[in-house]
Formats: structure tokens, C-alpha cells, sequence
């Protein structure tokens, strides 16, 4: 199973890419090597077909809402130090940082797909 990380807001998170280093802005799909192409896509909450927001999980409070996953984000304490790791950490960190600054509030939790809406064991 996949695990992903939820976040939610009272203010409008960005979504899209998030850390992927290409060589350059002409040759966007080119990278040095296998870190630079690492990145987390942060996906939001809007429905386009039904032209509407949804909700990730009930335990939001907040209606802005971005989902993201990476394989390389460690479950629970299996931090190898990975660079692969530290990287996807280091993107999610600062991609929290600047969200809880924007809106001076967030929530946040991981869980594994198709668990969203399971108790949640630690606040």
C-alpha cells in the first residue's frame, strides 16, 4: 500500500511539482541524475469534472486540501538516511514550513491509501 500525506489549510496550498532539479528551463524532462528528478507532487482537493472541492478525510476542519506520496518518504522509524529520503523529507519540510506560514495554521497527517478515514492512533 501506498502511504499519504495530507494537508490542510484555511488558505489555498499550492499544488503541482515540488524539487525536481532539470538542467535547464529549454530541456525541462533532462536531469543529471536520479536525485535531481526526484520530486513530491501535491495534489489538490478540487473535483474538475464535478467542479467542486471534496475531502481528502473527515478529520480536515479546513476545506484547502493537498494529498501527496513518495515511496521514499520513511514509515514510521525506518529513516535508513537515504538520500533519496532526505531529499523527499527536506521537500515536504519545507513545503509544510511555508503553508504554516502562509495561513499561520495547518493540519497534517500520513496515513496509508484507502485509511483516510480510520481513527487517527497519535495527534
Amino acid at each position: 500500500m501506498t502511504q499519504y500525506m495530507y494537508i490542510a489549510s484555511p488558505m489555498r496550498l499550492p499544488n503541482g511539482s515540488f524539487g525536481s532539479k532539470p538542467l535547464s528551463l529549454e530541456q525541462p524532462n533532462v536531469f543529471l541524475n536520479e536525485l535531481d528528478f526526484m520530486y513530491l507532487y501535491f495534489d489538490n482537493n478540487y473535483d474538475s469534472k464535478l467542479k467542486r472541492k471534496f475531502s481528502y478525510s473527515p478529520h480536515f476542519s479546513f476545506d484547502y486540501q493537498v494529498a501527496a506520496y513518495s515511496n521514499h518518504i520513511p514509515l514510521g522509524l525506518g529513516f535508513t538516511g537515504k538520500a533519496e529520503e532526505g531529499k523527499c523529507l527536506t521537500i515536504l519540510y519545507h513545503y509544510l514550513n511555508e503553508a504554516l506560514n502562509a495561513s499561520g495554521v495547518i493540519e497534517y497527517f500520513t496515513c496509508l491509501s484507502g485509511k483516510e478515514d480510520s481513527s487517527i492512533s497519535k495527534k
